[in-house]
This record gives structure tokens, C-alpha cells and sequence, in this order.
């Protein structure tokens, strides 16, 4: 069989980047990105949110955002065609991050899908999961609250009853957590993240600890935050777990938006996913993939990359020592 579909080719994509009052140097530091400044806080590996959109790194695409990707080659993604030529959705449906923080970020929440599209303009809510990549000693992120019922929530916000109404949790590397729409949650100093989330970028800030920046405090959102956040939180859990499986592939999460995986390889590794595509971004080490049975198809990986699995790639080989956090839709 001549291997040679577009659908057959990895691609590599270039990020974007978010610059934050909270960022730091850590994304260029550690992970080899050549963006400057000393306040990098977000690497949005696989983007095709407006604002912020990664592209193709090379080949036949190369410059190509990935939502114009997303459009125009539906082959690559697996999706259906209809006769008169659309698809059945036109959004790409999730996002990609490497987040770290230099200082605390402020205290949010995001609404689900049905908030979002009636308060803003159809967006997307925004669920999303955390995998930790490094943690300072000390660490901590915000994952829920106290309060017991919505009143009790409304009534520790308007006293500024902080302490009391914020559940602080550590985190070590290897932590995994879920934020459901209507989680009360922050990323903590010294933490750095991979986030997997829909493909949205709304979120309501409850508190940022009064802080003041270039003599203003920061909006806060405290009508729409306590319209979402839900009472009583969970236990946490229910909402953090730690990466202890020795299996050199883990689904970690799994939700109706999507699926995430975790991948080690030591030497070598075959890889199969029954799914449209994948997203893939390494996390640790480097090492080199190959499409099975498409010879030239190999290329190096390192930390820092990030690339999509197009559909007919799915059948993988994995060489080197590295970690590689994937997602992808959920199984319909």
C-alpha cells in the first residue's frame, strides 16, 4: 500500500505564547522556547483560539493556523463531509497549554456550556484538567471551597471571609486534576502544568488577594462567579489523584469533552488509539516517532513539542526516554 496521504504525516505545530503579571522565564528556561521577556506565563501549544492561535511548523501546511487547518482539511481530523461540502463542526474543539507561575494566579471559575453560550456571545464553556510537571517544595494550587450552601457562599465572598472559603491543596509532579465548570480553582506559585481544556477563554476572577498592578487592582467578576460555582465543591479526593501506574500508557481522564493520556516510553514503544486523531505534547525527555509501516515518516521529539496525530497515524513507534501527555476526543 503507497503511503503517502496527507492523513499519514505528523504535524508539528509552532505555539503561542501569553505573557502574565504572574509569568516568570521558566517556559524559554526549561523548555527551550524562543520567546522573550521575563513574564511568560502560558505556552498555548495547540491553539486555534483566535486570539492565540499555533500554526504548522513544516511541511506542506507550514505557516497554516491550525483552526484554517481544521477547516479546510477535515481528512486530517477524521471528520465527516457532508454533500454540500461543510462539516459537522466548525470549531476546533480543545486547547492545549503549558502553564507555569511565578507568582499565585487569581482565585477563578469557569461556567459550563450552556452559562457561556447564553452570557457570552455562544462561546464555549470551559472544562478542564491539570497534569503537574514540576512543583517547588511547598507548592499549592486552590481546588474548591467550603461553603455549604450558596447563601454561605455568597456570604463569606461579600465579608471577604477568605481564608475561611478557600481550600487550599499540596501538589507534588505527577498530580492529576479534573476542573469541572463551576470549580473553584488557581494555580499556585511554582507549579507548572499541563492543562487540557475546551476551546475557550472564559473565566470569571473571584479574588486576587487585593493585589494592586500599575496602580490598579485587576476586574473582578464576583456576580457571574457566584452564579456558577457549585455548592457544596467536592471532596478533594474525588478531584486530585497522583500518577503512580507503572503502565507505560494511562487514560488519566476522561469526560464528555475529552480524553488525556499519559505516555512513557523507556527504549521503545508501540502505539495504537482507536480514535479520529490525537494531540500530543511532550513533557519530558526526547526521542524519535514514526508512523508504522510509512517509511521517512520518523521524526525527532523533545521536550517542548507538540504536534497532531492525524487519523491515518493512529498505528505509532516510539523511540528514546520520554513522556508525552495526549488527547483527544472522547469516544462517541
Amino acid at each position: 500500500m503507497n503511503k503517502t496521504d496527507n492523513t499519514e504525516k505528523l504535524i508539528f505545530l509552532s505555539p503561542a505564547f501569553e505573557h502574565k503579571i504572574w509569568g516568570c522565564t521558566k517556559l524559554r528556561d526549561d523548555y527551550g522556547y524562543e520567546e522573550p521577556g521575563d513574564d511568560i506565563g502560558e505556552c498555548w501549544g495547540i491553539s486555534a483560539y483566535p486570539r492565540n492561535e499555533s500554526s504548522v511548523k513544516d511541511g506542506e501546511y507550514a505557516g497554516m493556523p491550525l483552526s484554517r487547518l481544521w477547516s479546510e482539511h477535515p481528512e486530517i481530523f477524521g471528520r465527516e463531509v457532508s454533500p454540500e461540502g461543510g462539516t459537522e463542526d466548525d470549531i476546533f474543539p480543545l486547547l492545549v497549554k503549558i502553564i507555569t507561575a511565578g507568582d499565585e494566579l487569581s482565585i477563578q471559575v469557569h461556567p459550563d456550556d450552556e452559562y457561556a453560550s447564553t452570557h457570552e456571545n455562544g462561546s464555549l464553556g470551559k472544562s478542564e484538567c491539570w497534569y503537574v510537571l514540576d512543583a517547588e517544595p511547598g507548592s499549592r494550587m486552590v481546588v474548591g471551597h467550603n461553603a455549604l450552601t450558596r447563601d454561605e457562599l455568597a456570604d463569606m465572598i461579600d465579608a471577604g471571609r477568605w481564608d475561611e472559603l478557600i481550600r487550599f491543596v499540596d501538589v507534588v509532579p505527577g498530580d492529576y486534576l479534573q476542573i469541572p465548570p463551576g470549580t473553584v480553582h488557581a494555580i499556585g506559585r511554582g507549579v507548572t502544568l499541563l492543562e487540557t481544556q475546551q476551546n475557550s477563554d472564559i473565566t470569571y476572577r473571584l479574588y486576587d488577594y487585593d493585589r494592586v498592578f500599575d496602580g490598579c487592582r485587576r476586574t473582578l467578576h464576583t456576580k457571574d462567579s457566584v452564579e456558577v460555582i457549585s455548592v457544596p465543591a467536592p471532596a478533594v479526593s474525588e478531584m486530585i489523584k497522583h500518577d503512580s501506574y507503572a503502565d507505560d500508557v494511562v487514560c488519566l481522564v476522561g469526560c464528555e469533552h475529552y480524553e488525556v493520556y499519559r505516555i512513557r516510553c523507556h527504549d521503545r514503544l508501540s502505539l495504537s488509539f482507536d480514535r479520529s486523531f490525537m494531540l500530543m505534547s511532550v513533557t519530558e525527555g526526547s526521542g524519535e516517532i514514526a508512523v508504522k509501516n510509512v517509511p521517512g515518516s520518523a521524526r525527532s521529539i523533545k521536550k517542548g513539542d507538540h504536534f497532531i496525530v492525524p487519523s491515518g497515524c493512529l498505528d505509532l513507534e516510539l523511540k528514546g526516554d520520554t513522556v508525552i501527555i495526549a488527547s483527544c476526543l472522547p469516544r462517541i
